[in-house]
């Protein structure tokens, strides 16, 4: 039986055996009222509770105020409490978790040693796997801008979110460019702040781990007063997040290839075992595992030297020093090149497990809200907001240092005097030929981020001319303020200091500007790693760069009820909005010119953009309590957008319910949704980088597994087996906006079914949704990354013969360097598919109360196609894209006390097919079971003070592994947000108000 036809049969069992992830409380038709309503006193907001009286609410996807819960797309709910009670720290981490995201990978702390959008720190939020800037952040309900480092800053960064301040989030999984405009593609998310606050809260949370690393900490607090004609709330918050290394974790201290001996063998028994320690081999992290750049070794030109153990041909081009040897190269050892395996060199020392796995990061923010009854203008209302925040987050990274000494240099010793690596001169040999490369671990090198966040805003709402209707005028500015500096070596420097002349009994630069410091004699201490101090602070400088990012927006909304209807009056709401966003990347001016060594240069990215829109949204009651239509109602709406760079859009959603009796529901919408171009993607300089000679994925091809894919195509473009590339990788970058770059359009619907049954008080209370839905984005901005683009065209089976990836890269004849375009442009397809199923069951034991909930998200299809012309790329069930995903909870809550166990599960997923491998031959391990993470917690709430405990990963799970070769890893596990990378981790919250 498919497992699909076992899935509600399966979320019943996990339920009635108390598997549940955290509660978030959700009710399946719509979400709560607010103020959330808690009458029974469990923490979760009653789904049946009225709003206080008089009251109309806005519910996230529409603009429309009602005084009841109907939606036409599905929302689901995550109060305060449950937040609370599932251990997460932050807002951040609730998003980010599986009962938000599906299963969708995020971009979280553990990509802090990887290039991502918003720079090194910064968290995002991807609904429906579609990435970041096609979901839409809200903050009560107004767009939270953009934030974050460098000049790819073009999503939300949950961390400026004021934790202490949320009251619940609204989770929209539907697109909803029609009611908010650009970017709601795959949802919307709407953070909402507490209301109605009297005194002062202190929250107090700790995160210990089991290894002791890897902790944070979050200490609030909160002030609120109201009067007759005013309300001010106003918190402040400090969080910090502790650093955990590589070396913290015991499976992440040695990446190995994690391969079979044999089909059907246990995995790792196909490792290469490395002959100084006879364990299996460790490598540094990333994709290319054995593959992996080469440490404290040197390459020459060909030559015959003393074999290191493991080595089988006598010649070689990469040899390593060894004080033992006193024939052929005197003091080295070959270890790589010709018919020679490379894993034979060295890859791996202790200093890379200084690496961050999750980067250090502290908070500070502040909130402040209020409102003042003015009592004219409709008895308006004066209403405003602040917000503030600032990140001050690390990052630390092994570097690799490459040294080139050119052709005679007298820094060569005699014994390495034969080389002529390359005839042609690198960037470091002042013109002259390449003699000799040294590999030469260097250590860490930091990386830090300091981001301020500020957003003020304010306007005037009451009643309108027009009776029962509502005016609301609104005006905010936000502006984002960060500097950014890491640690790099600099081009000029290194060149300066290899161009030596002698003196005394040593050398000295032969300009000695900038206090140069020659570069050490290429001994075998220095290239093991010994440099000395002065020469280490001269060659590498720390540089900083400052990326400004400012939002400004006014709009004018009205709603209200446009006539009746004989089951109900008509509710319509039309607003006008106008947008301005401006962006500044000032990059070091050493990344300017080119000067940052083995990095790519960038340029300043500096544009803006803005939209007027006019949108207008009318729900219709068609029927009402009539027999087989318990109601039926209709939404309309629709929105048109002229953005000056690209010029006009419309975009429009109808939706409907239908309940043809009390206990079933029925829902569905269709409508359209766009995204801008991010500003980046339309003003990014125009950028020759480069990347290291290193990237080149034909290097020493020939140690390849014979039929690898990638061995034929590098054959096939006439490489020797023997290749080594000495130039660098050609990089060319820029923004779409000169060639017209437009936005990305997407055709979404929906269709549902909620089933609310009642079996009496004795049974309990049921809820049951079932959602599918559809997304197609046409016209996607891409920028596939030069890295990821010549591994896609080396292991196309295709090859250039087949357009695809290939189209994108160029080696020159003669040098055969690489050149590789990727720019911004519209062409990508992307496609998502799925149903959410969702379960929720309570009822009375005694004076206690029982609640079961379960979220299941299925994905039918994943895909995309970079090309119109390519085929359809389905990854679902992919590594990393699973085709299922799901949370479990249990919780009773008795008097003052609630108990909570809850489970997370991320289904088994398999790439062996999809990277063209054969399971009964293959000796790779590209498959992963399903993989559960089980947390459970106690809270006591007493009249002013309440405390909670728990423990997250309960059972200390690791996540699973793969080989390498393929994808990103840490250690041998998958870089994926669904896994637990820190361990079991314990947590203990406190609030008390006075």
């Amino acid at each position: 039986m498919k497992k699909s036809s076992l899935l509600v049969g399966s979320t019943f069992a996990a339920l009635a055996f108390g598997m549940a992830q955290p509660a978030f409380a959700q009710d399946t038709t719509t979400p709560p009222a607010a103020p959330c309503a808690d009458a029974n006193n469990d923490g979760v907001c009653d789904t049946d509770a009225p709003t206080a009286e008089g009251d109309a609410i806005v519910v996230v996807g529409s603009r429309i105020r009602r005084d009841n819960f109907n939606s036409a797309s599905p929302v689901i709910v995550i109060t305060r409490e449950e937040t609370r009670a599932a251990g997460f720290n932050t807002t951040t981490e609730a998003l980010q978790s599986n009962g938000v995201t599906g299963g969708a990978a995020q971009v979280n702390n553990a990509f802090g040693g990887f290039v991502t959008e918003g720079g090194p720190g910064a968290n995002t939020l991807s609904l429906r796997g579609l990435g970041a800037t096609r979901s839409l952040i809200l903050l009560n309900g107004r767009r939270l801008a953009p934030a974050g480092t460098r000049g790819s800053v073009g999503a939300s960064d949950l961390n400026v979110l004021p934790s202490a301040m949320v009251e619940r989030i609204e989770v929209l999984r539907d697109g909803a460019s029609s009611v908010y405009g650009s970017d709601a593609v795959a949802g919307v998310v709407n953070i909402v702040t507490r209301q109605n606050i009297e005194g002062f809260t202190f929250e107090g949370q700790h995160n210990f781990t089991e290894v002791g690393a890897g902790g944070s900490r979050r200490y609030s607090l909160v002030y609120g007063t109201t009067g007759d004609r005013y309300s001010l709330a106003a918190s402040v918050e400090y969080i910090q997040r502790d650093n955990l290394t590589l070396g913290d974790r015991d499976y992440l201290r040695c990446q190995t290839s994690y391969r079979l001996s044999a089909p059907g063998a246990a995995p790792g028994t196909g490792d290469f075992i490395d002959p100084t320690t006879g364990q299996p081999k460790c490598y540094p992290l990333g994709v290319t595992g054995e593959d992996g750049v080469t440490i404290n070794t040197i390459a020459t030109s060909g030559v015959l030297a003393v074999p290191a153990a493991g080595a089988t041909d006598p010649r070689f081009n990469r040899l390593r020093p060894n004080a033992a040897v006193t024939t052929g190269v005197v003091g080295y050892e070959g270890v790589g090149g010709f018919n020679n395996n490379l894993n034979v060199r060295d890859t791996f020392e202790p200093l890379l497990l200084r690496e961050s796995l999750i980067s250090p990061a502290t908070f500070y923010n502040a909130f402040l809200q209020g409102s003042y009854d003015v009592g004219i203008l409709g008895n308006g209302e004066l209403y405003f907001d602040f917000m503030y925040s600032r990140r001050e987050s690390a990052q630390a990274s092994y570097r690799q240092l490459l040294l080139d000494y050119a052709v005679g240099s007298p820094l060569i010793p005699a014994n390495l005097q034969f080389s002529r690596l390359s005839a042609f001169p690198t960037n470091l040999t002042n013109g002259q030929p390449l003699g000799v490369r040294a590999f030469i671990g260097f250590g860490q090198t930091d990386n830090e981020q300091q981001v301020e966040f500020y957003r003020l805003g304010g306007g005037l709402r009451g009643d309108f001319i027009f009776s029962g209707w509502r005016y609301d005028m609104f005006v905010g500015s936000t502006w984002s303020d960060a500097t950014y500096s890491f640690e790099s070596f600099l081009t000029d420097r290194l060149a300066q200091s290899l161009d030596v002349v002698a003196s005394g009994s040593g050398f000295v630069c032969r300009n000695p500007a900038n206090g140069c410091v020659a570069a050490p004699v290429l001994t075998p201490a220095v290239v093991g790693g010994n440099l000395p101090q002065n020469y280490r602070d001269f060659i590498l400088q720390n540089v900083t760069g400052r990326t400004r990012y400012e939002e400004q927006v006014a709009n004018f909304s009205i709603d209200g009820t446009l006539f009746a209807l004989p089951y109900g009056n008509v509710q319509a709401a039309f607003g006008v909005e106008f947008r301005r966003a401006s962006i500044n990347d000032t990059p070091p001016i050493d990344s300017q010119t080119g000067n940052l060594f083995n990095l790519t240069s960038a340029g300043i990215t500096r544009g803006s953009d803005e939209v007027l829109e006019a949108y207008g949204e009318i729900e219709v009651p068609l029927l009402r309590n009539v027999p087989f239509a318990q109601n039926l109602t209709l939404n309309l709406s629709a929105r048109v957008t002229d953005y000056r760079s690209y010029g006009t859009d419309y975009t429009y959603k109808i939706g409907g319910n239908y309940s043809p009796v009390e206990w079933l529901s029925l829902r569905g919408t269709y409508g359209t949704s766009y995204r801008a171009p991010a500003l980046y993607e339309q003003f990014l300089s125009p950028t020759s980088g480069f990347l290291s000679s290193n990237g080149d994925p034909c290097n020493n091809y020939g140690a390849l597994p014979a039929g690898s894919i990638r061995r034929a195509n590098c054959a096939a473009e006439g490489l020797d087996p023997n290749f080594s590339a000495t130039s660098g990788i050609t990089v060319f970058q820029l923004g779409g906006a000169s060639a017209g770059l437009a936005a990305e359009t997407s055709v979404n619907w929906t269709v549902g079914a909620i089933l609310q049954p009642d079996f009496g008080d004795a049974f309990g209370s049921l809820s049951i949704a079932v959602d599918y839905y559809s997304i197609e984005v046409s016209n996607g901005v891409a920028r596939a990354g030069a890295g990821n683009l010549l591994d896609l065209c080396y292991d196309d089976p295709q090859f250039r013969a087949g357009g695809g990836f290939c189209r994108l890269s160029t080696r020159a004849a003669g040098s055969n360097a690489l050149t590789v375009n990727d720019s911004f442009i519209n062409l990508s397809t992307d496609r998502v598919r799925g149903i959410d199923y969702t379960v929720e069951y309570s009822r009375n034991i005694g004076t206690a109360r029982l609640r079961l909930f379960g979220s299941v998200s299925q994905y039918l299809e994943q895909s995309n196609r970079l090309f119109a012309t390519d085929p359809i790329d389905d990854l679902n069930g992919t590594l990393n894209t699973p085709k299922f995903a799901g949370s479990f909870d249990a919780s009773i809550q008795w008097q003052s006390w609630r108990l909570r166990y809850g489970v997370e599960w991320v289904d088994a997923t398999d790439s062996t097919e999809y990277l063209g491998l054969d399971p009964a031959t293959s000796t790779y391990i590209f498959n992963v079971d399903d993989y559960f993470l089980h947390s459970t917690s106690l809270r006591w709430q007493g009249d002013d003070f309440g405390i909670t405990l728990g423990v997250r990963n309960l059972f200390n799970t690791n996540p699973p592994q793969i080989s390498s070769g393929a994808y990103n890893r840490i250690g041998n596990s998958p870089l994926y947000s669904g896994y637990d990378y820190v361990g079991r981790s314990f947590f203990v919250s406190v609030s008390a108000d006075f």
